[in-house]
């Protein structure tokens, strides 16, 4: 056990090293991230009689053999990894984000397995930290694209209004660039950049909707391809679109605070039982170290946490209600 111990020391130390010098290699070259930022997006096919490719060089790692092995993977999960990457607008490639997964899990483990004098607490302990850069990742991507739903109204509104006042529709589209800020104005201006890179308005759009991870902006896509390709007024349809996700978030807000006191008695349930394990352990240590030394303490705290998860699961179920 101290050699096997010893070995995922030397492991963790090695990946850290790693990692710590990809990360200093992105930050001491701004040059190259502000041109992974302008070009970032930029694949697309345009023209009919002609087709092109337009594509940017996508690199996952720094690292020339990571680059490799996560490019020769081929299963869904690579690809959800490099959208939720897009989605939350990092500029890290995903290598960093797996080395330190991989360095979270080894040391998870070192440190669970030490608390407890047993690595077999260290494997679960392991997977659950090798989660945390992925659940930080989606937690930065629902942010992003909140923002981004709760700005669209008045972008649309600003869209309207340009075409109102004579503007063409580009027009309209680098306003809203230019005086929004993020998330919907650098994701506009990604779509501007195709546009004027010679793609065609439909799969700029479709660009637009594989980027953001919003309902709203496919209602936005559609109505825009349909009145280029049977006429109508464009302005009057955006504004419906604008008072319809305004109406939306009125019942959201409504529904949310009708289904406070659920929420609120979920979170309670849920921090109650580490609380009180937290408590006990400072009051009498010997009575809660059974859960992590003995193997049935053991076996009875896995369960509680397959159990509580369960009931975790079910609780979201019924105070998450979609709008």
């Amino acid at each position: 056990m101290e050699i096997f111990g010893t070995v995922l020391l030397f492991i963790t130390i090695l990946l850290f090293t790693i990692l710590i010098f990809q990360v200093f290699r992105a930050l001491w070259n701004p040059e190259a991230r502000r041109v992974r930022r302008e070009l970032q997006g930029t694949a697309a096919t345009a023209s009919k009689n002609a087709p092109m490719v337009i594509r940017r060089k996508k690199e996952l790692s720094g690292i020339p053999w990571l680059n490799r092995m996560l490019s020769n993977v081929r299963a869904p999960i690579i690809r959800w990894f490099d959208q939720l990457l897009q989605q939350s607008n990092t500029h890290q490639p995903l290598g960093v984000y797996v080395l330190c997964s991989l360095v979270l899990a080894l040391a998870g483990s070192l440190i669970a397995g030490w608390l407890g004098n047993n690595f077999k607490i260290g494997l679960p302990a392991g997977a659950l930290a090798a989660m945390l850069p992925f659940f930080f990742l989606t937690l930065k991507r629902n942010r992003r694209m909140r923002k981004f739903e709760e700005q669209l109204p008045d972008a649309l509104n600003l869209i309207a209004r340009a075409l109102k006042a004579g503007q063409a529709f580009p027009t309209g589209l680098q306003m809203v660039a230019q005086e929004f800020d993020d998330p919907i104005g650098s994701e506009f201006e990604k779509m501007l950049a195709q546009i004027n890179l010679g793609v065609g308005f439909p799969e700029a759009l479709k660009g637009l909707t594989e980027r953001v991870s919003c309902p709203d902006i496919k209602f936005f896509a559609i109505s825009v391809i349909i009145q280029r390709q049977s006429g109508g007024s464009l302005a009057e349809i955006l504004e419906n679109i604008s008072r319809l996700i305004r109406e939306r978030f009125k019942l959201r807000g409504h529904i949310q605070a009708l289904s406070a006191e659920g929420r609120i008695s979920a979170v309670i349930l849920v921090a109650l039982p580490f609380c009180l394990f937290g408590l006990m352990s400072l009051i009498n240590p010997e009575y809660s170290r059974i859960l992590l030394t003995d193997p049935r303490g053991v076996k009875l705290a896995l369960g509680a946490l397959v159990m509580m998860g369960m009931g975790i699961l079910v609780m979201r179920k019924m105070i998450r209600i979609k709008v």
